[in-house]
């Protein structure tokens, strides 16, 4: 999946118009990103990218970049 890609399907996640992730937000500036997006996120990862990942993972991420560097091999 390309990094394009990858922002285009966390869009649909947190219910974002196209085009507006760009890769550089924090978490906590994006206000859809709440405890629903990240089970939301964890069942596009597994959907779309046929990857795990783990609270503890996401939990430690504050930006989207983190977000995609978590599937590395993967989002590019």
């Amino acid at each position: 999946m390309t990094t394009a890609e990858f922002y285009r399907e966390l869009e649909e996640v947190l219910e974002m118009a196209p085009g507006s992730i760009k890769g550089n937000e924090k978490l906590a500036d994006l206000s859809a990103w709440d405890s629903m997006a990240a089970i939301s996120f964890i069942a596009m990862a597994d959907a779309k990218l046929k990857a795990a990942v783990s609270a503890d993972k996401l939990a430690a991420c504050t930006s989207v970049a983190d977000l995609a560097a978590l599937f590395p091999g993967k989002v590019a």
